[in-house]
């Protein structure tokens, strides 16, 4: 996918190309009046399912939902997957930047990947609107003006599952951490949790990333004699974990898995036999609420195999890009490309609001605060019919589900 045009999905000048070339007037008056957002994500490995071709349906369904196109702006959408290789995606964004004139970078699963694309972005003074990697320095070591730090992150997914595991009883951990820089983040942030609620983490190991065995490393985990097993990692290595889990019979030996970042995606993978009791935080489910559904019910047909349930990446997408779009509409489009910084922080001085992730707020840190909802994955009795997985155990409001930004460093913040 490194070709331009089989990349670039046109919404809103897409009627150009069947009627023939514009005159050159016209032409310099639409591409005056035009944004493009990159989509960069995980099309064909561990992370499609989670991200890929889903976050690409979110994202133009937020174009159509925003009403952009009726007022005049034109919106192009550039699709590349980055492989989960930092200098894949360190090239595209790169390339896309400064050859194919794009302004917004989007999701970008994978917190290596982010965290590149987090330097390039800034550098060139555009945006970012991270939805997808998880971990917490986007908002703290590696803040950015440029970047909004959308959907989730280590430090809420380590407060609220973890800290519901220890408060059950979970106060010895071991953690199978994918050795990138997502899982680091995920384990130091969970261990801090732990060790503050008085528990102990008693062992640990780096797996490969991606990894398809982890018989070896389950083994050294029972040997830990620990009661929680904190899976730090994601996509197809949780779904192989649990599944390899289970097999081994861990969780017969009264062993609790702790799945750190699970979605909705993982579960049906897994099937509800097999996932059934995990504990999982979130902060979408396509089930929560009269508007989660609706916006499923709009984005549904277009997502893959028509029957995908939106996972919480995914509809971050959407949620970002809407919030995005009703800021282009606000400044104008030449001014909204003018400075990434002035439309990032246009976009922190108003609420947000949409279907999918309904009302939150930008912190100046760039850390969108929403509330966090811990639920546990139903059994095949309780499920009531297809993608009817979770039970709402709780909910942490918008204020306590994510880091103080006093604790997190954002050295911007400071100059």
């Amino acid at each position: 996918m490194t070709d331009f045009n089989r990349r670039t999905l046109l919404t809103g000048a897409a009627a150009t190309a069947a009627f023939g070339a514009l005159p050159t007037w016209q032409a310099r008056a639409q591409a005056a009046n035009t944004v493009r957002i990159g989509v960069l994500n995980d099309q064909s490995g561990l992370y499609r399912d989670v991200n890929g071709p889903g976050s690409v349906a979110c994202v133009r369904q937020a174009i159509q939902d925003s009403g952009v196109t009726a007022r005049g702006i034109n919106v192009e959408v550039v699709v590349g997957d980055h492989q989960n290789r930092p200098d894949v995606g360190a090239t595209l964004t790169r390339q896309w930047i400064d050859r194919d004139n794009v302004d917004v970078i989007l999701d970008v699963p994978t917190s290596s990947v982010a965290l590149a694309v987090n330097t390039i972005v800034r550098e060139r003074n555009k945006i970012f609107l991270n939805s997808s990697a998880a971990t917490s320095d986007l908002t703290g070591a590696q803040c950015s003006p440029n970047t909004i730090h959308w959907t989730y992150d280590t430090y809420m997914l380590a407060k609220s599952t973890g800290g519901a595991m220890v408060r059950a009883g979970g106060d010895t951990w071991f953690f199978l951490t994918a050795d990138y820089a997502f899982g680091h983040a995920l384990e130091r942030d969970t261990s801090n949790f732990v060790r503050q609620a008085g528990g102990r983490v008693v062992g640990g190991v780096r797996t490969p990333f991606p990894g398809t065995d982890f018989s070896g490393f389950l083994v050294q985990a029972q040997a830990s004699r620990a009661k929680v097993v904190g899976l730090a990692n994601a996509g197809g290595d949780t779904i192989n974990s649990i599944k390899q889990a289970a097999e081994f019979g861990l969780t017969r030996r009264g062993t609790k898995l702790a799945a750190l970042l699970m979605f909705i995606s993982d579960v049906h993978s897994l099937g509800l036999e097999t996932a059934q009791g995990l504990v999982c935080t979130e902060t979408f489910y396509w089930d929560l609420n009269d508007r989660t559904r609706a916006f499923t019910r709009r984005v549904l047909p277009n997502m893959p195999g028509g029957s995908l349930r939106p996972g919480m990446g995914q509809a971050g997408c959407y949620s970002a890009v809407m919030h995005y779009l009703k800021t282009v509409a606000e400044m104008g489009v030449p001014a909204a490309r003018a400075s990434g910084v002035d439309t990032v922080n246009r976009m922190k001085a108003q609420p947000t609001d949409d279907d999918a992730m309904g009302q939150g707020s930008i912190r100046p840190d760039g850390r969108r605060i929403q509330p966090s909802y811990l639920f546990e994955v139903k059994s095949p009795r309780e499920s009531r019919g297809p993608w009817d997985y979770y039970k709402l155990l709780q909910t942490t409001p918008a204020e306590e589900a994510f880091r103080p930004i006093a604790e997190g460093g954002c050295a911007f913040l400071r100059t």
